[in-house]
């Protein structure tokens, strides 16, 4: 995010975990930890508990940004004879073979040599690294960044030479952490808050004054060429040398077998926990944006000084699905009802696909599948997928994960002090549905409900757990205040629906279709 100009202002997470033990603990303790110490606050997400995550459990992370669409960066590497320059944290062995271990390996529990070891985050220095970048973008002093992710600045310099550059790099140069490490490992290491940067050679002595009023080492590694090609020297030796497209545009593709092989039905049950052992532990209010707090749906931000806000929700699919297909709409719908459940217009979508062996023809079926669920959403939505991620390969001993794809979604709210908050005494309470449970009827539910918003006390998603869940959690979410609800005798779970709640003299403003009312609080 910040590799584009953009300054992170959110966080969401995504949970899927066995049980809620002392892994799915530690995960927590290190969202919280991170977020809180580079001053990003985490404001929603989803946690679920699952023995199919049991021994391969996911962790899903959404940030959120804002840009000024003048001062956007592109990770393209242009103009023969510009600098590239490494700054942030040191080189080091950690993390070297992440991606191409656990995004490419099936592994068991006869496979301890092939566990990379892990990236070793600082989140000081992370805070840093985005201070600086956006003042060196602010400055105008880089004229194109990328970040050191998956495979280090093997795929962080292939991405920025693509598109008929090429870059140089002279792997000598670049500051190390650990001794003797090898041309190879500096290549591949996945050392995290690390940035490159494209600079005017003129630029180079400012670029450097910057970084070193943070203390962050800044270093010329290499430069651009003409040649189209990501070449690797050491001590002035060529040591690697392949044209760029071949690595990226041009990489080699082949088609997987795919095949349906319907997996057993199954119902997990959700165990007892309260979420806010979730987020109690994250800063949600740092960065003095957050206006929703999280717990019921979506999240909401105040876009300063004006009083738009937007509102972020991230969304997996039901509690044992296994269609992939179905998988993907309910993850894209539900993360745009949520976000409509706090007043927010859909704007745009991202998402993480988390599934088993794509070698696997069974598997490979579920992804495909799963992709175009969310496709057929988002096209009836009317709003892009924008963004996103693939985390593959999750089987444990044989097993693959079920059909996870996980969408986050934002959502333009046109006036932050007219969202919904909680019922109060004497409200009258209304359930809105889909007619028919089509895309279309869907989103016609989605788009109701963030018209209705503004005239709302509370408004919440139906989610897989249920009509009576979603009371008991307005009710929770209203200090404990209940209503009486007789639920009508022809509600159908498996379609989309929410909970409102209004003043009584407010229902005639909301129109006369698409909801009924069911009760009034207490």
């Amino acid at each position: 995010m910040i590799a584009m100009g953009a300054r992170p202002v959110a966080l969401l997470d995504g949970l899927w975990f066995g049980e809620p033990g002392f892994q799915f603990q530690q995960a927590v303790a290190g969202i919280g930890h991170y977020g809180n110490c580079v001053g990003v606050p985490t404001v929603g997400g989803q946690t679920v508990f699952d023995p199919a995550y049991a021994s391969n459990c996911l962790v899903n992370a959404m940030c959120v940004g804002l840009v000024d669409t003048l001062r956007l960066r592109s990770a393209k590497a242009t103009g023969a004879g510009r600098l590239v320059v490494l700054y942030g944290a040191t080189t080091g062995r950690d993390g070297i073979g992440g991606a191409s271990v656990l995004a490419s390996a099936e592994l068991s529990e006869d496979d301890a040599d092939k566990r990379p070891s892990v990236q070793v985050g600082d989140p000081f220095t992370g805070k840093k690294l985005i201070e600086v970048s956006l003042e060196l973008v602010d400055a105008g002093l880089v004229e194109s960044l990328q970040d050191c992710g998956a495979a280090g600045l093997a795929s962080a310099l292939s991405e920025m030479a693509s598109g008929g550059a090429g870059i140089d790099v002279q792997l000598d140069r670049v500051p190390l952490r650990e001794e003797g490490m090898e041309p190879w490992e500096i290549m591949i290491s996945e050392s995290q808050e690390r940035m490159v940067a494209v600079v005017r050679p003129e630029m180079l002595e400012a670029v450097q004054g910057v970084c070193a009023r943070w203390e962050l080492p800044c270093t010329a590694i290499g430069e651009v060429t003409g040649s189209g090609a990501l070449r690797a020297f050491d001590a002035g030796e060529v040591v690697g040398e392949i044209p760029a497209r071949l690595l990226t545009d041009e990489c080699p593709r082949y088609e997987v077998e795919q095949r349906a092989e319907p997996r057993p039905l199954r119902r997990p049950e959700q165990p007892a926990f309260d979420v806010r052992e979730v987020f109690e532990q994250y800063d949600q209010l740092v960065g003095s944006r957050t206006v929703r707090r999280p717990g019921l749906d979506a999240a909401v931000l105040r876009l300063r000084p004006s009083i738009r806000g937007l509102a972020v929700a991230l969304q997996g699919p039901a509690l044992g699905e296994s269609d992939g297909f179905r998988a993907g709409v309910q993850a894209t719908l539900g993360a745009a009802r949520n976000v409509a459940c706090a007043g927010g217009e859909p704007i745009g979508l991202t998402d993480c696909l988390n599934f088993g062996n794509p070698e696997k023809p069974g598997i490979a079926h579920e992804l495909a599948r799963a992709i175009e669920g969310i496709a057929q959403a988002a096209e009836t939505l009317g709003i892009p997928v924008v963004s996103g991620n693939v985390s593959l390969y999750n089987d444990a001993d044989g097993a693959s994960i079920p059909p996870t794809p996980v969408v986050g979604c934002v959502g333009l709210v046109p006036d932050v002090r007219r969202v919904p908050g909680r019922w109060q005494s004497g409200d009258a309470v209304l359930l809105a549905t889909s007619p028919d449970g089509s895309l279309a009827a869907e989103t016609a539910l989605i788009r109701f409900l963030w018209k209705a918003a503004p005239h709302l006390t509370l408004c919440h998603d139906v989610g897989s757990g249920g009509i009576q869940a979603a009371l008991a959690e307005a009710a929770a979410w209203s200090g404990g205040l209940e209503a009486e609800i007789e639920i009508p005798d022809d509600y159908d779970s498996r379609r989309g629906a929410a909970i409102l709640a209004c003043r009584p003299a407010r229902v005639g403003r909301l129109g006369s279709r698409g909801f009924v009312r069911i009760g009034q609080v207490r």
